[in-house]
């Protein structure tokens, strides 16, 4: 039995709003923002300097230099320095998040890499959420400020994701090995909510 789901999504395609949907029908814990506020606190760190560190890498430069100063390039820190937290500090406590909320169960883990931090757990079902471009970006440009350019922004979140999924894990993010179910968005929300519970075997009992 899954007592855990974690959810991928490309930007826009509303995976998000799955995961809020699932966590709310199986009455779970959503780690989603929640997580983010939980590694501001560990880290003694303000909720809006951790928002921007999220799920994104620190420019090559900062890299370089930062492993010049701990003894060569390949010489990443083992243990999170809350003093001096950057984009690889955020993703090392974001992962000893998910890890520990896997352990208690019921929760439903939206990004991060959970589905390769949690790869290895029988009791973790995987789903990853695509859509259409054209329903991606409507759906964007009712978030996003007037005058935004909405496919520009969701191509380069998407980059950027891949991107955290390849330096911090070596994964494909749409290698589809990673999941039990890759959906479309385009089948609407209720659909593909009951999908992910039946595909899990999660359906509740009184439906």
């Amino acid at each position: 039995m899954f007592n855990a789901i974690t959810v991928s999504r490309e930007y826009g395609s509303g995976g998000g709003k799955l995961a809020e949907t699932l966590a709310e029908r199986l009455g779970w814990k959503l780690v989603d923002k929640s997580l983010v506020v939980e590694v501001a606190t560990r880290a003694k760190i303000d909720p809006e300097t951790a928002a921007r560190l999220d799920e994104s890498i620190d420019p090559w430069f900062y890299r370089l230099v930062k492993g010049l100063w701990q003894g060569g390039y390949e010489g990443l820190a083992t243990t999170v320095d809350a003093r001096i937290l950057d984009s690889e500090g955020m993703a090392k406590l974001a992962g000893e998040i998910i890890r520990e909320a896997a352990t208690l169960g019921h929760c439903v883990i939206v990004g991060r890499g959970g589905q390769c931090i949690l790869r290895k757990r029988p009791e973790v079902f995987h789903v990853s959420v695509f859509g259409p471009c054209r329903e991606k970006v409507l759906r964007l440009r009712e978030r996003l400020a007037p005058g935004t350019d909405a496919e520009r922004v969701m191509e380069e979140t998407d980059r950027r994701r891949a991107t955290y999924i390849s330096r911090y894990y070596g994964e494909d993010w749409k290698d589809r090995r990673l999941y039990h179910l890759v959906i479309s968005s385009a089948l609407g929300l209720e659909t593909l909510r009951d999908t992910v519970l039946c595909a899990a075997g999660l359906i509740p009992r009184a439906s």
